[in-house]
């Protein structure tokens, strides 16, 4: 496991085992001994498995190609997690976020355990026909260890639904006779997929933030009003008052974090600038992320790159460098590209009091305390980012039963879900002296402790 991820693991164990009201059954050597032992399970994955996908491109090379699957926990159930497409990818990443796929679940109850994919590639460099190719062997390759009640994958950078329709499909080749509907989440709809997947992550990165400025803080304000808390200063000062926001990263997650703000009732804010791999968009005056949004549809997902394109997408805009977007001097920062975009040599330079994180990891652990101290409000991935997963759940038992959800039945179940979560979370945030990624990996690693030890795994 990577080292922020470990080491918050570890100062959250550290924390309940001097806690006697947790697992008290556990006492004196006996209880030190089980709390190492939580260590171990927690801080390494079951399985690594790793290829080397043999593809025959249309001109005539043969590559080979890594891959991998990482399966973290299983306690809670079937493992879980999506597989990314991209030139970045390597084993210590996928492992990191296999773990933090298991602590996701666990936070937000979700029967699922923790697992990652990744093939080391850019699919920009393919053709469709390679990339179904890539999508197939993936699923030859690795058909042994997936599978509904194994392990289930999902879309990732650089994947949709496309991908996850042509590895079911595959799948189903595989294991004829045997259930696959609930193989891969993340499917197009028309395919078993499930209405609202594919906007979940973005409107439950938004919805954290609403609902921590707006409901909560409303519901909550004569208390923190008597609380002691630096975040809690922080949380009251954008009360009843204008918001603007940056986002970092105008794919799935970001685009529909943005129009969630854009189109919000509920609190006075407006996306000022958004950013993708190769611009930030900046107008004091707010942006028409409609607008954007349907431009990008049509550019393979770029965001307008000089006046021409503006004028075509009917967009009024100041145009910057792709990282401005990270140290514009507004309220809330909504960082939705990918792992360390905020690290020890630029978080000097944040300015955001709210940060939310849309993507897995994008503040290192340097980064992460140094704005903490600061009264930076943080709302972590774990957190933030389980939209996507909380409805590939859904989406899971749909294909079991059959029986499909409307998209508006799908939102109201995944706001309830993620508002259960908050409001367990956030009073202890707003009451303890931990960051709200301590507050969230402490109570995610207390299910998993505790599920862990009636299942006998501590000794």
């Amino acid at each position: 496991m990577a080292s922020q991820t470990g080491e918050i693991v570890q100062h959250s164990l550290d924390a309940l085992l001097e806690d006697s009201s947790f697992l008290p059954d556990l006492k004196d050597q006996t209880r030190k001994q089980a709390f190492t032992s939580l260590a171990a399970l927690l801080s390494t994955p079951n399985q690594i498995h790793k290829s080397f996908l043999r593809i025959a491109l249309e001109n005539g090379r043969v590559v080979r190609i890594p891959a991998f699957r990482v399966q973290h926990n299983n306690a809670l159930g079937p493992y879980k997690g999506g597989i990314r497409f991209h030139e970045s990818v390597n084993e210590e990443e996928v492992a990191n976020l296999a773990a933090l796929m298991t602590l996701k679940n666990a936070l937000h109850e979700v029967p699922f355990g923790g697992g990652k994919g990744g093939v080391v590639m850019n699919p920009r460099d393919y053709s469709v026909k390679e990339l179904h190719l890539i999508c197939e062997k993936y699923v030859h390759y690795f058909s042994d260890v997936i599978g509904p009640d194994k392990d289930i994958p999902a879309p990732d950078v650089g994947t949709g639904d496309r991908e996850m329709d042509w590895m079911m499909a595959e799948y189903k080749s595989i294991r004829p006779g045997m259930p696959y509907r609930g193989s891969f989440t993340g499917k197009s709809v028309v395919n078993g997929g499930s209405l609202g997947r594919r906007k979940a992550t973005g409107k439950g990165v938004y919805f954290t933030l609403r609902y921590m400025l707006y409901d909560f803080l409303n519901e909550q304000k004569n208390w923190l009003r008597t609380v002691d808390n630096v975040f809690a200063k922080t949380a009251l000062g954008y009360r009843n008052r204008p918001l603007t926001l940056s986002v970092q990263g105008f794919g799935n997650v970001g685009s529909i974090a943005a129009l969630e703000a854009f189109e919000c009732k509920h609190l006075n804010n407006k996306v000022v600038a958004v950013s993708d791999r190769n611009v930030t968009l900046y107008h004091e005056d707010g942006l028409d992320i409609p607008a954007l949004i349907q431009y990008t549809s049509k550019n393979q997902g770029d965001l307008p790159v000089d006046e021409k394109q503006l004028s075509e997408a009917n967009v009024k805009a100041q145009i910057l460098d792709r990282e401005q977007v990270l140290y514009l001097d507004v309220d809330v920062l909504v960082l939705a590209a990918l792992e360390d975009q905020i690290h020890q040599d630029n978080v000097d330079k944040i300015k955001a009091n709210v940060i939310v994180e849309g993507a897995n990891a994008p503040v290192t652990g340097e980064a992460d305390k140094y704005l903490s101290d600061r009264g930076v409000i943080i709302v972590p991935d774990i957190l933030a980012n389980a939209g996507g997963v909380i409805v590939s759940y859904f989406e899971w038992l749909q294909g079991r039963e059959t029986q499909f959800y409307t998209e508006e039945e799908v939102n109201k179940l995944l706001l309830k879900k993620m508002k259960g979560t908050m409001d367990t979370i956030l009073p202890q945030f707003f009451g303890d002296p931990f960051p709200l990624r301590q507050n969230c990996y402490i109570h995610a690693v207390m299910k998993l402790s505790t599920i862990l030890y009636r299942q006998g795994k501590l000794y």
